[in-house]
C-alpha cells in the first residue's frame, strides 16, 4: 500500500516556516510516497505558492476561514482530522506549533501520536530518540490505522526548491469549538534571527551571572548575524525569557553553528544542539562536558573573551 502524505503547513505573517520544507524531506524517503501540503489561513495565497515551490510536493491545499487568522490547535484540529480523511499519514514539524496541534489531531481520529521521526525506514517504520537523545529506537506503526506524526526537524535539511505543486482551493466542513477564543500575543520584536530555524545562534549560560551581563551575548549574537538562545539555568535563574531555552525542555535546534558561552553542558542542553553542524564552547572550566562535543573550545574567562572576539569581528 502506497503511502499518501499530509503535511501541514506552518506559517506566521504570511511566510511559510522552513519547519514545513523539513517535514516534505521526511516524507520524500519514503517510497513512492504522495505528498500534499495543507495550508490552514484566512487566504492563504501566499504561503500556499510558496510551498508548491517545494520539491516533492504534489498538490497544496489552500483551506482558507476565518477562523484561521490565528493558529489555535483546537481550531485547526478539526479541520486537519477533516482534510486527512483520504490520506494515510499525517504530518506535522516538532516545532511549538505541531506539538500543540498533532496530539489533537490524533485524539480526534482515534489514534496515537508517533513523536520526533528522525529517520524513515518505511512507510510505517521509523526511529526516532528517546533518554533525552541517548538512545534511538525503532517503532512500527500499526499499517491498518491513520498515522499521525511529529518530525525531528533538527533531523532533516529543508526540501530543495524548484517543485512546481498545483494548489487547490479545499472546502472543509468540520464543527469548530467556541470554547477557545484568540486574546492577544505578546512576544518580543528583537529583530533577530528566529532561535527554532537560524543557521547561527549564541547562547548563555548561568555564569554569565545576571541579566545586565547577559547583554553581551545579545551584543556577540547582532555582531554575527545571530538568533539567541540560553540554558535552562540562565533561564531559571532570570537572566533570558523562557522562550530562548535551548534543549530537551526548551527548543531542539540544528543550526550551521553554535556558540555556548558560559554552558557547563547538562544533558538536557546537549540533546538540544546535537544536531548543530560546528560547535563551540567558552568556558573557564576545563572540565566541563561542552567540551565533549564542542568542536572548537576555548578556557578563558567569558568577560574576557567576549570582548576581544567582539574586537576581532569589527
Amino acid at each position: 500500500m502506497s503511502a499518501k502524505i499530509l503535511i501541514v503547513a506552518e506559517h506566521a505573517g504570511g511566510k511559510l516556516n522552513p519547519s514545513t520544507a523539513k517535514c516534505v524531506a521526511c516524507a520524500s524517503t519514503i517510497s513512492g510516497a504522495q505528498i500534499d501540503v495543507a495550508v490552514f489561513a484566512t487566504d492563504g495565497s501566499a504561503v500556499a505558492a510558496e510551498a508548491a515551490k517545494i520539491q516533492g510536493v504534489k498538490t497544496v491545499l489552500k483551506v482558507d476561514n476565518a477562523a484561521n487568522a490565528e493558529p489555535l490547535a483546537a481550531v485547526l484540529a478539526p479541520q486537519v482530522a477533516a482534510v486527512a480523511a483520504n490520506y494515510t499519514h499525517v504530518f506535522g514539524p516538532s516545532t511549538t506549533f505541531g506539538k500543540d496541534l498533532m496530539p489533537r489531531v490524533a485524539a480526534l481520529l482515534g489514534v496515537g501520536q508517533l513523536s520526533d521521526i528522525m529517520a524513515a525506514e518505511g512507510a510505517y517504520k521509523f526511529r526516532r530518540p528517546v533518554y533525552a537523545g541517548n538512545a534511538i529506537i525503532t517503532v512500527e506503526a500499526p499499517q491498518d490505522k491513520k498515522l499521525v506524526a511529529t518530525v525531528r526537524t533538527a533531523s532533516f535539511q529543508a526540501a530543495p526548491q524548484g517543485g512546481s505543486a498545483g494548489v487547490e482551493a479545499a472546502n472543509v466542513s468540520a464543527s469548530l469549538p467556541s470554547h477557545t477564543r484568540f486574546v492577544s500575543r505578546s512576544a518580543a520584536a528583537t529583530g533577530r534571527p528566529d532561535l527554532q530555524t537560524a543557521p547561527r545562534v549564541v547562547s548563555g549560560g548561568r555564569a554569565l551571572g545576571s541579566s545586565d551581563n547577559f547583554k553581551i551575548i545579545f551584543s556577540l549574537a547582532d555582531k554575527l548575524g545571530a538568533a539567541v538562545g540560553a540554558s535552562r539555568a540562565a533561564v531559571d535563574a532570570g537572566y533570558a525569557a523562557n522562550d530562548l531555552q535551548v534543549g530537551q525542555t526548551g527548543k531542539i535546534i540544528a543550526p550551521e553553528l553554535y556558540v555556548a558561552v558560559g554552558i557547563s553542558g547538562a544533558i538536557q542542553h546537549l540533546t538540544g544542539i546535537k544536531d548543530a553542524r560546528t560547535i563551540v564552547a567558552i568556558n573557564k572550566d576545563a572540565e566541563a562536558p561542552i567540551f565533549e562535543v564542542a568542536d572548537i573550545g576555548l578556557v578563558g574567562d567569558l568577560f574576557t573573551v567576549l570582548p576581544e572576539l567582539e574586537k576581532a569581528l569589527g
